[in-house]
């Protein structure tokens, strides 16, 4: 498949958010009836839909980019959308993700959907930064992060940064090194952060005290 140049706005995206409650509403309107019979029928599957939603009220999705993109078929190019989606909590978990369809919003929900797939649990210190230095690479992009006192913010740019901040850091340093991709760069971020390690662990794993770690 070949991509081609053509880039949509990101005023233009809708929110990832938006795709789950367009699909809600039309239920309701499907399933709701103006004499009340329908409330009883339906009033299980509400609750449900209510406990759905506020399992997925904690995780917050950024479309990081969306490209129109071509393939080469017999009867000449089909084309369909490739979205790139940062899913996180900003707990400590997240996770990129990629969808392709013929919509924009079809890619987007795809995307998210992938994104859950592929969660990382990152450690966070007390002050939301990162307890090591690390290191990610993803093909020819590589990423840089570094833990920064309290006060300092997100110090990133681009993919990286979605990927910082849905993480739950609030103070890290980070330098994008070679590509410039963003679904490399995104991903060496998550490369990066599932390398790191507490200080605890690193301890646990080398057989030795935590008073010697920090000797």
């Amino acid at each position: 498949m070949t991509e081609t140049n053509d880039q949509i706005q990101s005023n233009d995206i809708p929110g990832a958010a938006d795709v789950p409650a367009a699909a809600e509403g039309q239920q309701e309107r499907r399933g709701g009836r103006g004499d009340g019979k329908g409330d009883r029928r339906g009033g299980g599957r509400g609750r449900d839909n209510r406990r759905g939603q506020e399992r997925d009220s904690e995780w917050q999705e950024r479309v990081v980019q969306i490209r129109r993109v071509s393939k080469t078929v017999k009867g000449g190019k089909k084309m369909s959308f490739r979205a790139i989606v940062v899913v996180g909590n900003e707990k400590g978990q997240v996770g990129v993700g990629v969808g392709k369809a013929g919509d924009v919003i079809g890619a987007v929900r795809k995307g998210v959907a992938d994104g859950k797939k592929h969660l990382v649990k990152v450690p966070l210190t007390r002050h939301s930064s990162i307890p090591t230095i690390g290191n990610g690479r993803d093909g020819a992009a590589s990423v840089l992060i570094r833990p920064a006192a309290p006060g300092t913010g997100v110090i990133a740019g681009g993919s990286i940064r979605t990927v910082l901040e849905l993480a739950g850091i609030k103070n890290v340093l980070a330098k994008r090194l070679g590509s410039k991709t963003p679904l490399n760069n995104a991903r060496a971020a998550m490369d990066a952060l599932a390398g790191l390690r507490t200080h605890k662990e690193t301890a646990k794993e080398r057989g030795i005290s935590l008073e010697q770690i920090y000797s």
